[in-house]
């Protein structure tokens, strides 16, 4: 029993000397708690949104003034026109635009009947079906209130209009963020492992003697995991058009360029976890842990970002599979050009050049 005990204490001296461990043993769950807690939900808050008041009568202000008061909407003033409203929802500055026509109070009082407008970018029909929804329970209100005063009911009847996916299909927000989350898992882990196994089996000594530069050994292990990646982006957008029905809107070659960048970006990621872990068991598990969470979270696709505390939108700016998965909507679903990604373009450059000078300047050149 005595030695059973000393085993037992030796173990826990073990455990508490590795900082890793403790890290994974006690900083994850508290880290995984408080990030779910935060982004497990399907209320939409601040949302951007542009109001279009053509009246400008009683009736319209009373009901902009609900809107505004709500916490669900933030106005976008600067939106002017129609062309500036539709190239605003393009871009996704917006994610609704409430339009009140001409004559709108003359139309509830006369004729007993107006009506309001909802343009929703339906690229993510979850929260366009939300925002809709909200809108339409204030509209209601309002018209609740109204017919209190009268003795004729009035009607006012919501027009909503869903754009770039009429149907509410669930498949043009989920391809973009299944094709980000494939492609950063099987780039990182994959890249990752390769390398640190070769330190493992000694053979990476064998390499660094060779006539071959560091730099061309990382290359050549990178390369073969670029090709399959781009085959797995070739793979789910035969299936996407073939079997879900959904088309690509945009350039195939400006998509498969974008995924090409973002696989390079990936397979740094795994270069620097390579260069920082010295085991197979430990590069997976943070290559899974440390890039399938951060990327169901924050990329966008299953949870709204601007549900979050604004601690947690600026953490989701340094995620990767965030600005791809903007890419492929834009690209894929609304059928945009270069010139409505540039900006996503240039912070997955710059992610990829200083996570590669990173693992350069601290990648060994003697492994013992």
């Amino acid at each position: 029993m005595k030695q059973f005990l000393i085993f037992i204490r030796k173990e826990f001296a073990h455990v508490l000397r590795d900082r890793k461990t403790l890290l994974i043993l006690f900083g994850m769950p508290v880290v995984q708690i408080l990030i779910f807690g935060f982004a497990l939900t399907n209320e939409v808050k601040d949302a951007r949104i542009v109001i279009m008041d053509q009246a400008n009568d009683a009736a319209s202000r009373q009901i902009i003034s609900r809107i505004e008061a709500s916490r669900y909407f933030e106005l976008d003033k600067a939106v002017r026109s129609n062309q500036e409203m539709k190239e605003a929802l393009k871009r996704g500055e917006i994610r609704l635009a409430v339009i009140f026509p001409a004559n709108f109070y003359y139309n509830l009082v006369h004729q007993h009947d107006a009506r309001i407008q909802i343009i929703a970018d339906a690229t993510d029909p979850n929260s366009a079906t939300t925002l809709t929804s909200y809108i339409s329970s204030i509209i209601q209100d309002y018209q609740t209130d109204f017919n209190k005063n009268n003795n004729i009911p009035y009607r006012i009847a919501p027009e909503v209009r869903f754009l770039y996916n009429p149907e509410l299909k669930g498949a043009p927000n989920y391809v973009p963020g299944v094709m980000a989350l494939v492609l950063m898992l099987v780039c990182v882990m994959m890249t990752a492992v390769s390398i640190v196994k070769e330190k493992e089996t000694g053979t990476m000594e064998i390499l660094l003697v060779s006539p071959f530069s560091p730099l061309k050994v990382i290359v050549a292990k990178a390369v073969p995991y670029l090709i399959l990646s781009l085959v797995n982006v070739i793979s789910i957008l035969l299936l996407s058009v073939f079997v879900l029905n959904l088309p690509v809107n945009g350039s195939i070659l400006l998509l498969f360029a974008e995924s090409t960048l973002f696989i390079i970006t990936c397979l740094t990621i795994g270069i620097f976890i390579s260069v920082k872990t010295d085991t197979m068991q430990m590069a997976m598990l943070i290559s899974l842990m440390g890039m399938m969470l951060p990327t169901i979270l924050f990329s966008g696709f299953m949870f709204p970002i601007e549900n979050m505390p604004v601690a947690l939108q600026v953490i989701s700016n340094i995620i990767p599979a965030k600005w791809y998965y903007i890419i492929v909507k834009d690209i894929m679903i609304k059928g945009l050009g270069f010139g409505a990604i540039w900006k996503e373009t240039l912070i997955l450059t710059g992610i990829t050049t200083i996570m590669l000078i990173i693992s350069l300047k601290s990648f060994k050149i003697r492994l013992s």
